[in-house]
């Protein structure tokens, strides 16, 4: 049985898996003989979209408004759910430069010459949540792009958390619902 499996294995090897890798082709600015100006790079046929090209909402994908400037509003619903699914990736990518708290203390924050700004500096708190969603998406100093990492969804719901978070940490009791309010003034 080994042997067998073995001989298949070795026969896998042999095989073009992908055709695509091993046809003729040019590499973007290499030359051409086939065109008359001798360049291999063509302009793209009339009507052709270019894959970088947000095809959805762009307000979802990439943070901003009809005119190109960051959302001021939260684009999507806000639920308990969204919120847990933030403070998961938060925790798993976000947290170990930012803290658990976003308040910046963390061992490698500690460790590093330029600090991370803490999710609840002032100016960071001022930011509209679509400039935040553009730097998570494409860096912002010494912190890298997580646009290929992240999926779009799972940036707003960092920056629901990081709202929520925000509030946890800096709300005072006139802040609670009045009914709520009178349950914490009756603890001891």
């Amino acid at each position: 049985m080994r042997a067998i499996a073995l001989v298949l294995l070795c026969a896998c090897s042999s095989v073009d898996i992908d055709p695509m890798e091993a046809q003729p082709k040019y590499k973007a600015y290499a030359e051409s003989s086939f065109y008359e100006d001798g360049r291999a790079m063509r302009t793209p046929p009339e009507g052709s979209v270019p894959r970088e090209r947000v095809l959805g909402n762009a307000a979802l994908e990439e943070g901003v408004d009809d005119n190109g400037a960051p959302l001021r509003n939260f684009p999507m619903g806000l639920n308990q759910a969204l919120l847990e699914e933030g403070r998961h990736r938060f925790e798993i990518t976000c947290a170990a430069c930012h803290g658990l708290l976003g308040d910046g203390n963390s061992l490698v924050a500690r460790n590093m010459s330029i600090k991370p700004p803490p999710s609840l500096y002032p100016f960071v708190r001022s930011l509209p949540p679509g400039r935040i969603f553009q730097i998570i998406s494409n860096g912002w100093g010494l912190m890298p792009a997580y646009a290929e990492h992240i999926p779009a969804h799972e940036r707003w719901a960092v920056i629901a958390y990081l709202r929520a978070l925000d509030r946890s940490q800096n709300a005072t009791l006139a802040d609670v619902p009045a009914a709520r309010r009178r349950d914490l003034e009756q603890k001891p």
